[in-house]
C-alpha cells in the first residue's frame, strides 16, 4: 500500500472520530463551539480540496503567489472582524482589523523576501505569507477582543479618567492596561520552546526534504522570530486604533 493511500484510508476512518472527541469535549466543557468544531473541519475539507488546484497554479508563478497571499489577507481581515464584532462594534472595525493585520504582516514579509532573507519565488512567498498572515490575524483577534473586553468589563475607570480630564486614547489604555499583550503569548512560547516541546513545520519539512539541520534551524528561526515581531506590529496597531476609535457604551460590550 502507498504511503498516500494509507494517508487516505488513515483520514477516513479517523478524521471523523477527531471532530467526535472535539465535539464531545466542546460540550462537557461547557464551551459552546460544538456547532463550530464541525463547521469548522467541513469547510475545511472543501477548501482544501479546492484550494489545492489553485495552489498548485500559484505555486508556478510569482504573480499567483502574491495574488494568493492577498486572498489570504482579505481572508484573514474578514476572520479578524466577525471575531471581534462578537464582543462589540464599533465604526470601521474592519478597517482596523485590516490595518493591523496588514501592517503587521506585510512589513515583516517586505523585510525577509526583499533583501532575499527568505528566497525569491513563489515556493517561499506562498508558504511564508501563509505563516505570516494567520499569525497576525489570530494576534490581531485576540488583542482585540480582549482589549474590547476589557473596555467593557473596566467601563468605569474609562470614564473616571476622561472625567478628569485624560484623552480618550489614555483613558482607554488606562482601563485596558497591557492585556492585549496576552496576545502574544503563543508566538512566545512557541519560539521559547522550539525544538525541546515543538518541531515546527519548515524545520521537519526541509529535513525530510534532504536539507541539511542547520540550514532547516536558520529557517525556522527566521520564520519563528518574523511571527513574532509581525504579531506584535498587528497588536500594537489594532489596541492603537481601538484606543482612538468611536467606542460603544461599555456597557453594551460582551465580555
Amino acid at each position: 500500500m502507498s504511503l498516500d493511500t494509507g494517508l487516505g484510508l488513515a483520514a477516513v476512518v479517523v478524521l471523523p472520530l477527531l471532530v467526535a472527541v472535539g465535539v464531545v469535549g466542546s460540550r462537557y466543557a461547557g464551551l459552546h463551539h460544538d456547532k463550530g468544531i464541525v463547521t469548522a473541519a467541513l469547510r475545511a475539507v472543501v477548501q482544501l480540496a479546492a484550494v489545492g488546484v489553485v495552489v498548485g497554479f500559484a505555486l508556478q508563478h510569482t504573480i499567483g503567489a502574491i495574488a494568493f497571499v492577498l486572498l489570504m489577507f482579505g481572508v484573514a481581515t474578514v476572520t479578524s472582524t466577525r471575531r471581534l464584532r462578537q464582543t462589540a462594534v464599533v465604526p470601521r472595525q474592519w478597517l482596523y482589523c485590516a490595518a493591523a493585520i496588514g501592517i503587521g504582516a506585510f512589513t515583516i514579509l517586505a523585510l525577509l523576501i526583499l533583501p532575499g532573507v527568505v528566497p525569491r519565488n513563489p515556493g517561499s512567498i506562498l508558504p511564508m505569507g501563509g505563516i505570516i498572515v494567520g499569525g497576525t490575524m489570530t494576534a490581531t483577534t485576540l488583542a482585540g477582543r480582549r482589549a474590547l473586553s476589557e473596555y467593557g468589563t473596566r467601563f468605569g475607570e474609562f470614564e473616571a479618567g476622561l472625567s478628569i480630564g485624560l484623552l480618550q486614547p489614555d483613558a482607554f489604555k488606562l482601563a485596558v492596561g497591557p492585556v492585549a499583550g496576552d496576545a502574544l503569548l503563543p508566538a512566545l512560547d512557541q519560539t521559547r520552546t522550539v525544538g525541546l516541546v515543538t518541531l515546527p513545520g519548515a524545520f521537519v519539512g526541509m529535513v525530510l526534504g534532504g536539507a541539511s539541520p542547520t540550514a532547516a534551524a536558520a529557517l525556522q528561526l527566521v520564520v519563528l522570530i518574523g511571527l513574532v515581531a509581525a504579531e506584535t506590529l498587528a497588536i500594537l496597531t489594532i489596541t492603537e486604533l481601538l484606543a482612538r476609535a468611536p467606542l460603544p457604551d461599555g456597557r453594551t460590550v460582551s465580555s
